[in-house]
C-alpha cells in the first residue's frame, strides 16, 4: 500500500509499475509538454515540471521508497531542475535532443543523502536537539579535486575511450548474438585515468577524500511524523557538480499513554462505576512531565465510552509553540464483576437507582430464550469483524482515518498506536 497516488497519477502509471514504465510514460509526456516545443504555453511548462518532479522520485529506488511510505509531504525540498531530470534521461537538453545547440546550464547537482530519525512524541512536544555524525566526501584540499599531482586533467580512459561503459557482445548461437553494456573496469565508469605516477598521494587520483561531520539536529515543537529536515548542499562533493543534500525523515515511535493526530492528543482511562456516577478526580503525566489533576464533579455522571475534552492540552504547533490542539479522553467505565454483588446490595441499588422498566406481559405463543454470554472465540470474531460491512455502527472514536470535529465525539481516535 502507498500513502498517496499523485505521483503515479502525473505519469500515468499504476503503483505498482516497473521501472521500464515508469520511463516509458515519462519519456513519452516529456517530448509532449517541453517549454521548447510549446513556447508561451504556461500550463504546458507547469505540466513539464510535474512531471519531472514525479520522475525524479519514481525513479529512484530511495525515494519512491519514502514516497510510497511517506507521501508528498516528504519530498517536497531538495527536487532537481526539471531540465536537468530531462537531460540526464535523454543524454542531452531538448533543443539537442533534436539537432539544436542546447542552452548553457550550471553544474549538475548530486545526489541527496537520506536517513530517518526515530522520534519520541516527547520529543516533538518539548523540542530537542540532536548532535549526528555523517561520513561525506569532499573534493580533496591537496589538488584541489584535480586527481594529480602536476594539476594537469585527467586523460581519457582507453579502454571505454572516455564513454563510463562498455559493449560486450556474446555469441549465443548461430546468427544470435546478444550486447550488453556494463561499466568499464578499468576507470569505473568515470570515463577518464590518471597515470600512477602522477596520482594524488591524499585521495590516490580519486579526486575526493572522506571526511566525518558533526550535524546539530533541531527537532522543533509540533514537528510531525515524516517532516524533512534539510542540510541543504552537505551531501557528497563531486568535481563538477554542485553538493546535493542530506535529508533527514522523522519517525514518530509509538507511545505507550498518547496517540497523536494533527495537533491533538488522545488517550484511554478507566474508572470504576462508583466514580462514574459520584464524581472523581486523577492525575494525567503528560509529555513535558507536568501532572496535570483532572476532576469530575459529583453529579457529573459519565457514560461507558464518552470522551471528554482538556482544551489546551494537545501538541503545540509547528511554529507556533504556544498555540496547543485538545486533549481528549476517552473514559472506559468498569462493571462490578459478574456475581460479585449481593441481594442485599442489589436491594440497595433498587432504592437509589432509577426504577425498573414494567415487564413485558408473557403470552403462551412466546418462545423464551436466554442471553447468554459469548465465548472466547466468538468475542475474537466479533472483535476481528468490525471494520466489515456486517450492517454495525463503527464508533467514531475507534476511525484512525480521520481525525476529530468537535468535543462531541464525531471522528475521535483511540489512544493506543
Amino acid at each position: 500500500m502507498v500513502k498517496e497516488t499523485e505521483f503515479y497519477d502525473r505519469l500515468g502509471v499504476a503503483p505498482d509499475a516497473n521501472t521500464a514504465d515508469i520511463k516509458k510514460a515519462y519519456r513519452k509526456l516529456a517530448v509532449k509538454y517541453h517549454p521548447d516545443k510549446n513556447p508561451n504555453n504556461d500550463a504546458a511548462a507547469e505540466k513539464f515540471k510535474e512531471i519531472s518532479e514525479a520522475y525524479e522520485v519514481l525513479s529512484d529506488d530511495n525515494k519512491r521508497q519514502m514516497y510510497d511510505k511517506y507521501g508528498k509531504e516528504a519530498m517536497k525540498e531538495g527536487g532537481g531542475n526539471a531540465e536537468d531530470i530531462f537531460s540526464s534521461f535523454f543524454g542531452g537538453p531538448f533543443s539537442s535532443f533534436f539537432g539544436g545547440g542546447g542552452m548553457q546550464r550550471g553544474p549538475k547537482k548530486g545526489d541527496d543523502i537520506v536517513h530517518e530519525i526515530g522520534v519520541t512524541l516527547e520529543d516533538l512536544y518539548k523540542g530537542k536537539t540532536s548532535k549526528l555524525a555523517v561520513t561525506r566526501n569532499v573534493l580533496c584540499a591537496k589538488c584541489d579535486g584535480a586527481g594529480t599531482k602536476s594539476g594537469a586533467a585527467a586523460g581519457k580512459c582507453k579502454t571505454c575511450e572516455g564513454r563510463g561503459v562498455r559493449l560486450i557482445v556474446k555469441q549465443l548461437g548461430p546468427g544470435m548474438i546478444q550486447q550488453m553494456q556494463t561499466v568499464c573496469p578499468e576507470c569505473n565508469g568515470k570515463g577518464e585515468s590518471i597515470k600512477e605516477s602522477d596520482q594524488c598521494p591524499e585521495c590516490k587520483g580519486k579526486k575526493v577524500v572522506k571526511e566525518k561531520k558533526i550535524l546539530q539536529v533541531h527537532i522543533d515543537k509540533g514537528m510531525k511524523n515524516g517532516q524533512k529536515i534539510v542540510f541543504a548542499g552537505e551531501a557528497d562533493e563531486a568535481p563538477g557538480s554542485e553538493p546535493g543534500d542530506i535529508i533527514f525523515i522523522l519517525v514518530e515511535k509509538k507511545h505507550d499513554t498518547f496517540r497523536r493526530n494533527g495537533n491533538d492528543l488522545y488517550m484511554e482511562y478507566s474508572l470504576p462505576l462508583i466514580e462514574a456516577l459520584a464524581g472523581t478526580s486523577f492525575t494525567v503525566k503528560h509529555l513535558d512531565d507536568r501532572q496535570l489533576l483532572v476532576k469530575v464533579e459529583k453529579g457529573d455522571i459519565i457514560t461507558p465510552g464518552e470522551v471528554r475534552v482538556i482544551p489546551g492540552e494537545g501538541m503545540p504547533q509547528y511554529k507556533q509553540p504556544f498555540t496547543k490542539g485538545s486533549l481528549y479522553v476517552k473514559m472506559n467505565v468498569e462493571f462490578p464483576k459478574p456475581g460479585s454483588l449481593k441481594d442485599q446490595q442489589i436491594q440497595q441499588l433498587e432504592k437509589i437507582l432509577p426504577g425498573r422498566r414494567a415487564p413485558p406481559k408473557e403470552t403462551d405463543d412466546m418462545e423464551r430464550v436466554i442471553l447468554g454470554k459469548l465465548t472466547q472465540h466468538e468475542q475474537t470474531q466479533q472483535q476481528q469483524g468490525r471494520g466489515g460491512s456486517g450492517g454495525g455502527r463503527h464508533e467514531a472514536y475507534d476511525d484512525d482515518d480521520h481525525e476529530h470535529d468537535g468535543p462531541q465525539g464525531q471522528r475521535v481516535q483511540c489512544a493506543q498506536q
